[in-house]
């Protein structure tokens, strides 16, 4: 660190960050409104918490405004550095996943339902953007292709990695991908739950990217920071938007590609702690439900849900968790550094 090439990225970073939270600030005011006149508002599941049914309208899709903030802020930094390889194929899998729920999100409204694209469609689409960022990452990446480490092996000089085929690199990466971005989904259940836990993801990956000198990595997960701190004045508790599937697929694709791309998928189940028990406690509520014909496992999942229904309120598991992911973020970031 100092020299300056390295001085270079963090100002490069600093300016996408500042970049997309100013573009999310001045939007969100614009938008909530739009939003409003346009009925864009949040289906509430009938099955959902209680507390949850006076969200019943309260303007969704609001994760365009930050997906827009972090495209323009990543642009506008690329014309600093140039086009950056790495940074098109995190803006590819993060843009291609926010479209995805975006048509998802505007079919739930037109239909005034809490399911929009039947789940074969949205696996289908997810799929194909996958696939086809996976064989980009794989021709890229030259010598390192497929190359994996191992978490809390040393340093990224000193790690322990292993290699993987084109064949096998395709549909592990297919895995890490959807099985990521499901995490990210259903996180976002509380107001500014998912928000508050990827902006410590992001600062994890932005700080990787500068210890490695990887401007476009560094340069992405900052305006991804400035977008969620932007929007997370107005997705608080209480959220006067929500971001919908459009916010939480896209972060989901940015949370993979970025770990992807470094050869850190490993890794997502530490900084990802959260994504990770969501998924487990979902499998686990319906499983237990099958098997014990029509028993719970926990009072509701995902787990927010169950800590919700126990008396917490929603800022302290949100506080919580974002706690518990700035811990394992740090642990992380120890191991893949020293």
């Amino acid at each position: 660190m100092g020299n300056i090439s390295d001085m270079f990225g963090i100002i490069t970073a600093f300016l996408a960050l500042c970049t997309a939270f100013l573009l999310t600030v001045v939007m969100s005011p614009w938008f909530i409104p739009l939003l409003h006149r346009m009925k864009f508002g949040q289906e509430v599941r009938d099955d959902g918490p209680q507390s949850h049914l006076k969200k019943q309208g309260t303007p969704t899709m609001g994760g365009i405004i930050f997906l827009i903030a972090i495209v323009v802020a990543s642009l506008t930094g690329m014309i600093r550095l140039g086009l950056d390889t790495k940074a098109l194929q995190m803006l590819l899998l993060t843009v291609g996943f926010g479209a995805t729920g975006f048509l998802d999100d505007y079919l739930k409204i037109k239909r005034h339902k809490s399911d929009g694209l039947s789940p074969k469609q949205k696996l289908a689409i997810q799929l194909i953007i996958t696939v086809v960022f996976a064989v980009w990452i794989f021709i890229a990446d030259g010598d390192t292709a497929g190359r994996i480490m191992l978490p809390f092996t040393g340093g990224r000089e000193n790690a322990v990695y292993f290699s993987l085929p084109i064949w096998l690199f395709v549909p592990f990466t297919v895995l890490v991908v959807l099985g990521t971005d499901n995490g990210v989904n259903f996180t976002d259940g509380l107001d500014g739950l998912c928000s508050s836990v990827t902006s410590v993801v992001a600062g994890f990956f932005m700080l990787m990217g500068l210890v490695n000198g990887d401007n476009g990595l560094t340069m992405v997960s900052a305006a991804v920071i400035g977008g969620l701190l932007g929007f997370l004045l107005f997705n608080v508790y209480p959220a006067k938007i929500f971001m919908g599937d459009t916010g939480s697929l896209a972060l989901g694709g940015f949370v993979a590609a970025a770990a992807v791309i470094n050869g850190m998928e490993l890794y997502i189940p530490v900084v990802g702690f959260i994504y990770l028990i969501e998924v487990v406690s979902v499998i686990i509520q319906v499983t237990y439900f099958k098997r014990t014909h029509g028993k719970r496992f926990f009072k509701m999942a995902p787990i927010h849900h169950h800590f919700e229904l126990l008396g917490n309120s929603e800022t302290r598991i949100v506080a919580a968790f974002t706690i518990v992911t700035i811990l394992l973020c740090t642990a992380a970031f120890i191991g893949a550094v020293y």
